[in-house]
């Protein structure tokens, strides 16, 4: 509309009997569609005249035209008749004239701009079927005006408000003061986090760890520092993300189109809690759009999640794999909120006091034992024709030896090697009580006490710890539980028993877990009450891995049990 144009105050309106119609306020719209009607009465008819009602009630009018016979029935009288000359006054009392200094409006862009003078917005001069044709496109005379617009609806997007607390100086970079399992080098990821988000500027990172080991804080730190700057940013849950993307259907201020243009464009966008989002098809597919775009166009992007790569949709896998443009950072600090559990809750038995008192300082050669009767019992499995199992326990009196206790001096000597440089796997057998879970125990203490990391587990708990992220209020998946225990940097499995014992999906994770372990060169120490020619049976795939002596050393403790030792043999040395 040019200027000197009035602008016409709109007013719905409604029509009664063709040529009557009723507005809540005078409408030139009304009167120019009336005049239409004028126009348009065929030439038989009497030429109409426009006559104008003002009822009484309110502020309606109701504008008509009629001729002398229709004038009884089309127009009741219902109020004085007003001269057009009359309604056309208040017309224009209520129309706003742009011409006006009063009512100028401001102009979107610059008045001197070249390029638009002043309206702000540009067309391309491109021939039809280009992707611009028809277009119009922001002037760059606005770009600060739309940067700051973009800006504000990111941050609204973002609620950040919420996490404006969330910043690197109040980041504990050392974990929770009350954490009392926290390993040095927990807090050595957790101060490696830190460090790398605070300088943190461009590429991609990737901060992996479990529930409340600082991720979200540190994210949250890096998009305020940004917002401080300057910098369009957007930090929100991959959820919370796609929620806004069907929004967008339905959302008369925006397209779906435009919302994604501003997710996928925004100078930095961070992702928490990926991965936890419903992995519909559209949702994969709309995700892998935004990576994809930020991917090949290099744009700044952080990704929290508590998954591990393995569990993300393949195309997003690799893109967060390259290591020339993704920092991945592992972060292995227990949960803040819950400082008195230890990464991995309930399952490591070197938190139990028992365990952390077996040390190479308080364990026992048994020197003086040699010569003593000792009780050994031995037990033995059987099926009956109908499939039964039977234990038979057969009882002994065995006198230690001085070869017997030679064994014992191997295996101490070897626990204490392997705990100084722990490489290659470390194998116990003996009987029960015997000092093989001591001596695990006693390398696992000594690696911590070194600042190192070792995990102590009774081969039955752990996959009872494992099959309780089945149930369905688990926060935690299998393949993560299962990685942990993998991955772990010094594993200590105790009680491996004989094959058959246990279910056949136990057997299949633990050769998996063993698999794994072996392959990956991963310091591991087993105890087992089985014989060397019962292992061999039980598990020869591992037992021929076993016989590597490079890489394993078995040693077989022929001591009876601490607890076993004849009472009548103590008393004659007493008398």
């Amino acid at each position: 509309m040019s200027n000197g144009i009035s602008r016409i105050r709109q007013a719905p309106l409604t029509y009664s009997s063709g040529v009557c119609a009723r507005s809540q306020q005078p409408d030139a719209r009304l009167v120019l569609s009336l005049f239409d009607k004028l126009h348009t009465t065929p030439k038989k008819e009497s030429p109409p005249a426009l006559i104008v009602f003002e009822a009484s009630r309110g502020q309606t009018y109701e504008i008509g035209v009629q001729n002398d016979k229709q004038h009884k029935h089309d127009f009741p009288r219902r109020g004085r008749m007003t001269g057009i000359s009359t309604v056309l006054s208040k017309v224009r009392a209520n129309t706003v004239n742009l011409s006006e200094p009063s009512h100028e409006v401001k102009p979107l862009g610059d008045p001197n701009c070249p390029q638009c003078g002043g309206v702000g917005y540009v067309r391309f001069d491109v021939p039809v079927g280009h992707e611009k044709f028809g277009k119009l496109e922001s002037c760059v005379c606005r770009a600060k005006d739309v940067a700051a617009s973009a800006r504000s609806r990111l941050f609204a997007m973002s609620n950040l408000e919420r996490l404006g607390n969330l910043n690197f100086e109040n980041f504990n970079a050392s974990g929770n003061e009350k954490a009392r399992f926290m390993t040095p080098q927990e807090r050595d990821s957790l101060l490696q986090a830190f460090e790398v988000c605070e300088e943190f500027d461009t590429g991609w990172l990737l901060l992996e760890g479990g529930y409340g080991c600082g991720k979200t804080h540190l994210a949250a730190a890096i998009a305020n520092k940004a917002v401080g700057r300057g910098v369009p940013t957007l930090f929100i849950t991959v959820p919370d993300l796609l929620d806004s993307l069907r929004f967008a259907f339905n959302d008369p201020e925006t397209t779906f189109e435009q919302r994604l243009n501003e997710i996928r464009t925004a100078d930095l966008l961070v992702l928490d809690d990926f991965g936890t989002q419903n992995a519909t098809a559209w949702s994969q597919e709309k995700i892998f759009q935004i990576m994809n775009y930020r991917y090949i166009n290099k744009l700044p992007t952080v990704v929290t999640t508590n998954l591990m790569l393995d569990a993300f949709e393949g195309r997003v896998r690799s893109r967060l794999q390259d290591e020339e443009l993704v920092r991945h950072l592992k972060i292995s600090a227990p949960d803040y909120r819950r400082p008195e559990e230890t990464s991995n809750p309930g399952i490591s038995m070197l938190t139990l006091p028992e365990m952390k008192k077996m040390t190479f300082g308080n364990f026992q050669t048994r020197e003086e034992e040699a010569g003593r009767e000792s009780l050994s019992t031995t037990i033995t499995e059987r099926q009956d024709k109908f499939g039964g199992v039977h234990k038979d326990k057969t009882v002994t009196r065995v006198k230690v030896s001085t070869d017997d206790i030679q064994t014992l001096r191997e295996a101490f000597a070897a626990a204490v090697r392997f705990s100084e440089e722990p490489h290659g796997w470390l194998v116990f057998l003996g009987g029960s009580f015997c000092g093989k879970t001591h001596l695990a125990a006693a390398i696992g203490n000594y690696r911590i006490a070194l600042g190192g990391q070792a995990l102590l587990v009774e081969v039955s708990a752990l996959f009872d710890y494992l099959r309780q992220s089945f149930h369905p209020n688990s926060d935690v998946s299998f393949d993560r539980r299962f990685q942990e225990i993998r991955a772990a940097p010094l594993l200590l499995l105790d009680n491996l028993k004989e094959s058959g014992a246990s279910s056949a999906w136990t057997e299949d994770r633990l050769h998996g877990l063993l698999n794994y372990r072996y392959n990956m060169y991963q310091p591991t120490v087993l105890t087992s009450t089985l014989d060397a020619d019962a292992f061999a049976l039980s598990y020869p795939s591992l037992w021929n891995r076993l016989s590597d002596s490079s890489r394993c050393q078995v040693i077989s403790i022929n001591m009876p049990s601490y607890r076993r030792v004849s009472m009548q043999s103590r008393k004659r040395e007493t008398v």
